[in-house]
């Protein structure tokens, strides 16, 4: 089994639930149709360490810090690779404690970064998504803000590579927002993976592209030079 252990003095963990979460504002309607996006932007110093410290995660099954345990789901793995460059994604003035660990880091990243719908992509950028899966339950395609990840590189096509923690591991996918309901390009590479199981029960309209959840970008560190 894969483990990587860091130390980070002072860091607080909190196992707080990360990859769902009850809707706390009306859902967000999600972009489904084709549009421009995505480029790669120059990444400042600062968000290549954070891109490369995700690339090292690629496989793990195990993160602690300082010994503790962290909560190993999308939200929490995104934290963990934020933390060893002295950000908290779950620290913001929301107010809200009862909010999963996606919504804290959107939250996050909406008071100290920007959210953002593109086009220009930088290595160590978050993506968020919506309805990755039914948390509430109910049967219906209206649970926001349910997966994140870290974006490492926009591929000359504009599909965006990013790092997160889907299943069993913590691993690589693409999305391509051109081609949100392609699977496979021509040529047998795949522009969107799949992001939320099908189920014999999901309502109709149901979407389980990437391209097809996608929220939001966002970017947290600021930039030492403009595009």
């Amino acid at each position: 089994m894969n483990r990587i252990v860091w130390s980070l003095a002072g860091a607080l963990i909190l196992t707080v639930a990360g990859c769902g979460g009850p809707a706390m504002e009306p859902p967000r309607a999600t972009i489904t149709s084709a549009r421009y996006c995505c480029t790669a932007g120059h990444a400042a110093a600062r968000q290549e360490a954070i891109m490369r410290t995700a690339a090292e995660l690629v496989g793990a099954r195990t993160i602690e810090v300082k010994g503790r345990r962290i909560s190993y789901d999308c939200a929490g793995v995104t934290r963990a690779i934020y933390l060893p460059h002295g950000i908290d994604l779950y620290e913001s003035d929301a107010g809200d404690h009862q909010a999963n660990g996606v919504r804290l880091i959107y939250a996050h990243v909406r008071q100290h970064g920007r959210i953002h719908q593109g086009p220009v992509v930088r290595p160590g950028d978050l993506i968020f998504f919506d309805n990755t899966w039914d948390y509430n339950g109910d049967g219906l395609v209206n649970d926001p803000l349910t997966h994140v990840g870290v974006v490492e590189r926009v591929e000359a096509d504009g599909t965006v590579v990013f790092i997160s923690r889907v299943a069993e591991a913590i691993e690589r996918f693409r999305m391509n927002l051109a081609k949100p309901h392609i699977h496979r390009a021509e040529d047998g590479r795949i522009v969107n993976d799949h992001m939320r199981r099908k189920r014999g029960d999901d309502a109709d309209g149901t979407n389980y592209l990437t391209g097809e959840l996608f929220a939001a970008f966002g970017t947290r560190v600021a930039q030492e030079t403009t595009d």
